[in-house]
């Protein structure tokens, strides 16, 4: 049970980056791969201004809303509340996650990073996470400066019990049954569905992938 005493969510976690997949590509292609049973989506939007930021998490939003996805927002609340997102996705230095639980409310998804340290998961869990993600697991091209972990701490992590892990970096269907075997409770991917030359197909690939194994 996660801090808030509810299950938090398990499955594959989509996360959308314009910068991996051009907005405007978005409505033709994002509506067949939220067809998917994704447990979680996440709008990871690090470039833009304030405007196009805006724009974006409010058509993600709508997609989302269209095929029944929760959505969070990376790092910002202030975007989370305008576009109405169940949740957030906080990096260690992106804000507060008491803050941002008074702000969302107790019924919101707080996601928290902790790279490959096992401290903190623990402080994520202290602070009323949800989740804490544990990557980069294997080399990301969407984030190459990125820590790295392994599968090994991905075990370590899971078996601490703090708080359900989601695993992340450069996971793709062809590791993603090395992932699942160290049983996190979200595995997300990006530029595996994003990059891909018929996203809805890959989307498809990974979901059957993930229930197979």
């Amino acid at each position: 049970m996660t801090a808030q005493n509810r299950e938090a969510p398990r499955g594959l976690y989509l996360l959308v980056d314009p910068e991996v997949m051009p907005a405007q590509q978005w409505t033709r292609h994002l509506p067949q791969v939220l067809s998917q049973p994704w447990a979680l989506v996440q709008l990871r939007a690090k470039v833009g201004d304030a405007t196009q930021q805006l724009r974006w998490a409010k058509t993600l939003a709508a997609i989302c809303r269209e095929h029944a996805r929760p959505l969070l927002i990376n790092d910002r609340v202030d975007l989370a509340l305008e576009c109405g997102a169940q949740g957030v996705h906080l990096g260690q230095g992106d804000g507060d996650l008491h803050a941002a639980r008074q702000e969302l409310g107790p019924r919101a998804i707080i996601g928290r990073t902790a790279h490959s340290d096992l401290a903190l998961i623990e402080a994520a869990a202290k602070a009323g996470a949800d989740y804490a993600s544990v990557g980069a697991i294997f080399a990301s091209s969407t984030k190459p400066q990125a820590q790295p972990a392994s599968l090994a701490v991905l075990r370590q992590a899971v078996q601490t019990g703090a708080l359900p892990i989601c695993a992340i970096g450069g996971i793709n269907a062809d590791n993603l049954s090395a992932v699942k075997a160290c049983q996190p409770a979200l595995i997300a991917v990006c530029a595996a569905v994003l990059r891909a030359a018929d996203p809805g197909d890959q989307a498809a690939r990974l979901m059957r992938s993930f229930k197979d194994d």
